[in-house]
């Protein structure tokens, strides 16, 4: 804490230094320069050194004597020369204090920012130079405040000087002129008249006129071979039914927009027909089969059949009862158009679906992703299924799999391993990385492979395939691995091929770059979900699919960004893993100082009485403050648990506001207050503790 103390004791006094010396005195100034004058004379050299000397001096401990010292060296030196000194010297002085605020507050101050400087940081990374370079163009904002607040974001050195050198020129012309002056100025509002300030201040957004101006010069080029029509047939078209698509679809019809759907899958996507909801569904006949072969611990001896097809036949029967809530039928009735087929850009107001060409104020892409099958030599022969294609192999069965061989050790991979492995399948699950689902905190890996190993699951870590040879996978370091059948969960990757992207100059990689707004280099065109990224998951890409609905319907008189939110997810094993926000390796990657509160799920009453103490709910939060930075569940009914801090961080709630929150005894629930509680308890004042001993013995009398 002592560096955030030193840089709030040095910008103290310089705001009284400010506001101590706000108008200078300029008598005494001609009087410095009359004594001055014979020291110019013998001495030019020297003086003009010491003079730079002091300018960056003063500059560099942010006391706010520039405008002096400018006046004075246009005065002593003449226009050009204290324009080259005063420049260069500002520069320096700027750059040193733009340092030493670095260096003894960005950390701490990133550290009560939390999430949010990561957005700051991504906005200044983009703009940071445009702001600096319009704040130096401004005379009227603090110097010392400028060059303080940049010390504090992650611009290079480099770019903070150059960009500070050219900025400050016309200002610093201004003063030096005026130094030139001297004799004939009477205060310091003679030097910045208002048709001074405003042709500065004009100066200062000239960038950014600049900048929008040439936004708007290359999207019109860019469109300028395509034709706006006059009018237009839909409001909106949405190309993909998934969750993106169906959420974008639903917003637009509630907002009584012309919307066209466009299908080529099954209505409600992956999630519906080949992810979510099927697998949730295998998940839980295997919870079952775990849970009556461990119902001896609660007293109940139980001995679990599985019938593999009744199994499979429950899971079509989920899924069928889901499908009415996505269905074209559904759809209709609110009012969106549905066509199936596949869609194509032909510009960017124009789909082509079926040989029919819409056009349309809007479009959202929201094509979701398809799992990869890496490029393996030999995979093909071996018919590797994926998280589309298990399920009709697996329907086909009528037991589970006896030698199963699963690529990946991430959600997917790990969900279908264990459920499987619950089922009486033989697993084996392969991992090139030292651990299971790398992005999760590390005691959360170690927890889940070990209920997998528990489970029957064989794992194998840091092992990477070779080759394959028929059945067999013959890894890096040649031991041969025999299957009989192969699930490929390395990953997935945006369905972009066949939309007319290229067509458009947008770029189909692994993901459609988007703004903050979830705009394409379009700005009529948006995208949403797994094609869009970050996260591949189906919350998220509902989030994104109302966001980039609204702006499509609503630009340019309203607008959302992309990004306010921090989104939950979960792993559905056994215990469940659930986060939301930062983990402490994320934290500390983006330089954020936290801290860090752990609670055993061993401690909570509600886990006790059903035998389910695995797990743990550990909490970041920014330094010194009760403000969420992350969260991270580990254990039974983690989805729900973590649902509580999502929404304190949505809403900018603490701990605090947590732990003063009734709650159902005993329950899951309470996880998430007792954790809070122990934040609270590590934080007590041992003095004031003493004290209120003290008073309460004083009022025993």
């Amino acid at each position: 804490m002592r560096k955030p103390i030193l840089f709030l004791v040095v910008l103290g006094l310089a705001v009284l230094a400010a506001v101590l010396v706000a108008e200078p005195d300029l008598a005494a100034l001609r009087g410095w320069l009359v004594q001055a004058e014979s020291l110019r004379a013998a001495h030019p050299l020297a003086l003009a050194a010491g003079f730079f000397a002091l300018y960056v001096a003063v500059t560099a401990v942010s006391l706010p004597f520039a405008v002096w010292l400018t006046l004075l060296g246009g005065a002593l030196f003449g226009f050009w020369a204290a324009l080259l000194l005063v420049s260069f010297a500002a520069s320096v002085g700027a750059t040193l204090a733009f340092l030493a605020a670095r260096y003894l507050a960005r950390d701490w101050v990133h550290g009560r920012l939390g999430p949010r400087a990561a957005r700051i940081e991504a906005g200044l990374a983009r703009d940071g130079a445009f702001y600096l370079f319009s704040l130096r163009l401004i005379p009227v904002v603090p110097f010392f405040a400028v060059n303080l607040a940049f010390g504090l974001t992650p611009m290079r050195v480099a770019t903070f000087y150059a960009v500070s050198q050219l900025g400050m020129v016309p200002g610093t012309a201004a003063y030096v002129f005026a130094g030139t002056q001297l004799a004939q100025i009477d205060s310091l509002s003679g030097i910045l008249s208002p048709g001074v300030v405003a042709a500065l201040v004009t100066l200062g957004l000239l960038p950014w006129i600049a900048r929008g101006v040439l936004r708007l010069i290359a999207g019109a080029r860019r469109r300028a071979r395509w034709p706006r029509p006059a009018r237009f047939d839909r409001n909106l078209v949405v190309i993909g039914a998934g969750a993106a698509g169906l959420v974008a679809a639903y917003v637009a019809a509630a907002a009584r927009a012309r919307v066209t759907l466009i299908a080529e899958g099954p209505m409600g996507g992956d999630c519906l027909n080949t992810g979510c909801v099927p697998s949730k569904a295998l998940i839980a006949s295997g919870k079952a089969a775990a849970a009556a072969r461990g119902a001896h611990r609660l007293g109940v001896c139980a001995a679990p059949q599985v019938d593999f097809p009744a199994v499979m036949a429950r899971l079509r029967g989920v899924i069928e009862a889901i499908a009415p809530n996505d269905s074209e039928a559904r759809y209709c009735s609110l009012g969106v158009e549905v066509i199936r087929g596949h869609a194509r850009l032909v510009d960017p107001w124009t789909v082509e679906v079926n040989g029919t060409r819409l056009t349309t104020r809007a479009v959202v892409l929201a094509t979701g992703a398809a799992p990869v099958i890496p490029p393996i030599p030999g995979i093909e022969a071996a018919h590797p299924l994926t998280s589309e294609t298990l399920w009709d192999h697996l329907a086909g069965l009528d037991t589970p799999p006896e030698n199963l061989l699963v690529l990946g050790g991430g959600p997917i991979g790990c969900e279908l391993a264990q459920a499987l492995a619950r089922l009486g399948a033989g697993v084996t699950l392969l991992e090139s990385g030292p651990r299971l689902l790398p992005r999760e905190e590390p005691e959360a890996s170690d927890l889940v492979a070990a209920s997998l190993r528990a489970d029957g699951v064989r794992l194998l870590l840091d092992s990477r395939v070779d080759r394959f040879e028929g059945v067999q996978a013959v890894l890096e370091d040649g031991t041969r691995l025999g299957f009989g059948t192969l699930l490929v969960a390395v990953g997935r990757r945006a369905r972009l091929q066949g939309l007319g992207l290229e067509e458009l100059g947008i770029p189909a990689d692994r993901v459609i770059e988007t703004g903050a707004y979830l705009e394409t280099l379009h700005p009529n065109i948006f995208a949403a979900g797994d094609l869009a990224g970050p996260a591949q998951l189906t919350n998220a890409a509902g989030h994104q699919g109302w966001i980039a609905a609204a702006n499509a319907l609503a630009a340019p008189f309203w607008r959302f960004r992309a990004a306010a939110a921090a989104i939950p997810a979960a792993v559905f094993t056994s215990p469940e893993v659930a986060r939301v926000g930062l983990t402490v390796a994320e934290a500390a990657a983006r330089g954020l100082a936290v801290e860090i509160t752990r609670y055993p799920l061993a401690d909570l009453d509600r886990a006790i009485t059903e035998g389910a103490t695995t797990g743990f709910v550990q909490i970041l939060t920014a330094q010194g403050r009760d403000r969420i930075v992350g969260a991270t569940v580990v254990g039974a009914q983690a989805g729900e648990i973590v649902a509580e801090f999502a929404l304190a961080m949505r809403h900018g709630l603490g701990l605090g506001k947590i732990l003063s929150t009734p709650h159902i005894y005993p329950s899951w629930s309470e996880a998430a207050k007792n954790a809070s509680g122990r934040w609270k308890q590590a934080r007590v004042n041992p003095r004031l503790l003493a004290w209120a001993e003290r008073f309460h013995g004083w009022r025993r009398g």
